[in-house]
């Protein structure tokens, strides 16, 4: 096989004002960014189509439509960042229905989660007023801090709202739901959702991300983009390339030196791979702290294409895209807290999200796609196909029978299908305490790396994981204040070897 060109080599002499590595959702904002300021910007990334996690492929049968890691996306319908962005003029549709999502409680019954607060409040029962009350106390703070956090410094005028969030964010998921939620269903509820920062339910802080997710479900839904995810990075592509923006494709980085001279260099990478990029020119004590990050759980993933839909015993479990296979608090806070000491769990909690039901697309006309994943430890080699299809049997009998063909991904071909999925974690590493907040390390600004303009902008810098963009939108933002004094281009050697401003 003959050997690849780098992207130095493919553009030959050629500088940049901006050169992007990674094309995910960061990567992508963050190209955006720049391009939307007159630079001239190139965008360089390993596989052969754009997107990172945030891809559709046809991984089980021809004609159906999966996406690679993620398939519902509430923050990516509410990134302040990418509402700003005309992408359904490049031609991505959001479906949003009325249910956000299930959880399933017990066979035959299932809590629908509804855009209506007022709705949700009936499906929850007699616990559902207080839960609701909150999240209505809350919802307005969503579109507020959306408003302001595409301008940093903005943040100090509204300490009132974000100090409301953080003093429930602060609290661990457990130490939350048994203060503010009364009854089994609201605490149930809450836990699926919080369940997905993969960490367990009693750390500091793992309140945030059920918090945050839970009023994004009333303030803008749990919508899936129409087509599959690949739908919303080819709307970013197009819009980068209306630009004047350049993709480079199938150019796999292995070296910082691989790359065109730039002015400013952006990696939408995790700190493992910036080490290995990066090389000797690192100082020993920066390598010791990039060293220090820790990655959290990871997913053990199937990808189903079936005959019919899933034959759940409650119809109430197809009113939404996404389902909690979950059971009560303490039942998800057990496997959480299992795999999270390092084994697996034999009755997992298991995300699954069915878009078929609202997107007929994505598979032949009677057939459906499924996808669903189980936290599991670091790098795991255990399958767990099993244990996720009886979790799913649970519920709906019979759905083995409906089965045409399987995709199995554990943690190894997660990180080959994606390289920032170290090991599995398709979080950019865990969002456990203190790495909730300062990741990728204790920096006044996290983008900046101790190479001179030179920025990471991934899920591994905050705000972190989630479609949404706003890593690479912020290390846009600080690279453009931070370099505004300094607009000669500078070559790369320049850059990497520390002699740029």
């Amino acid at each position: 096989m003959p050997q690849r060109l780098t992207a130095k080599e493919l553009c030959r002499s050629r500088v940049y004002d901006a050169v992007v590595v990674g094309s995910g959702p960061n990567g992508l904002a963050c190209a955006i960014s720049m391009a939307q300021q007159g630079d001239s910007v190139l965008l360089v990334e390993a596989q052969p189509i754009a997107g990172g996690g945030c891809r559709t492929m046809e991984l089980t049968l021809p004609g159906f439509k999966h996406d690679v890691c993620s398939a519902v996306y509430p923050l990516g319908a509410g990134s302040p960042f990418f509402r700003t962005l005309p992408l359904q003029d490049f031609g991505l549709r959001w479906i949003n229905p009325d249910g956000a999502y299930v959880h399933a409680l017990e066979p035959g019954k299932g809590l629908l989660i509804e855009r209506n607060l007022e709705a949700t409040a009936v499906n929850l029962g007699r616990g559902g007023g207080p839960f609701c009350e909150l999240m209505s106390s809350l919802r307005p703070n969503w579109q507020e801090l959306c408003d302001v956090l595409l301008e940093p410094p903005r943040l100090l005028a509204h300490a009132l709202p974000m100090a409301k969030f953080a003093k429930y964010a602060i609290l661990s998921a457990r130490g939350f739901a048994n203060q503010y939620l009364k009854t089994v269903e609201s605490k149930a509820a809450f836990s699926g959702v919080a369940a997905h920062c993969a960490s367990s339910l009693d750390e500091p802080a793992s309140a945030a991300i059920g918090l945050s997710l839970s009023i994004a479900a009333h303030a803008v839904g749990w919508p899936i983009p129409e087509g599959g995810a690949q739908s919303i990075t080819d709307a970013l592509v197009q819009y980068f390339e209306s630009l004047g923006g350049e993709v480079i494709v199938e150019c796999p980085v292995r070296s910082l030196s691989d790359l065109p001279d730039c002015r400013f260099l952006f990696l939408d990478i995790t700190p493992r791979q910036f080490l290995q990029m990066a090389g000797d020119r690192l100082s020993d004590g920066e390598k010791r702290r990039l060293q220090q990050f820790k990655y959290g759980p990871a997913c053990f993933k199937v990808d189903w294409a079936v005959d019919a839909p899933i034959p759940w015993l409650s119809p109430e479990f197809l009113r939404a895209p996404t389902v909690h296979l979950a059971g009560t608090f303490e039942e998800i806070a057990r496997a959480e807290g299992l795999v999270s000491e390092g084994h697996e769990a034999a009755a997992p909690y298991v995300l699954l999200a069915q878009p078929t039901v609202f997107d007929a697309s994505r598979s032949p006309a009677g057939t459906h796609i499924v996808w669903a994943y189980c936290h599991v430890p670091l790098g795991s080699d255990v399958n767990m196909t099993d244990h996720i299809e009886s979790r799913i049997e649970r519920f709906a009998p019979g759905f083995r029978k409906t089965i045409l063909a399987r995709c199995e991904s554990g943690p190894s071909r997660l990180e080959h299908l994606d390289a920032n999925h170290v090991g599995g974690d398709i979080n950019g590493g865990t969002l456990a305490w203190p790495q909730l907040l300062l990741r990728p390390s204790l920096r006044l600004i996290p983008y900046k790396t101790a190479l001179p303009n030179v920025f990471m902008c991934s899920s591994s810098t905050p705000p972190g994981s989630g479609v949404h963009g706003m890593c690479g939108y912020y290390a846009a933002w600080f690279a453009r204040r931070i370099g505004s004094r300094h607009r000669m281009a500078i070559s790369n050697s320049a850059v990497l070897n520390g002699s740029a401003v």
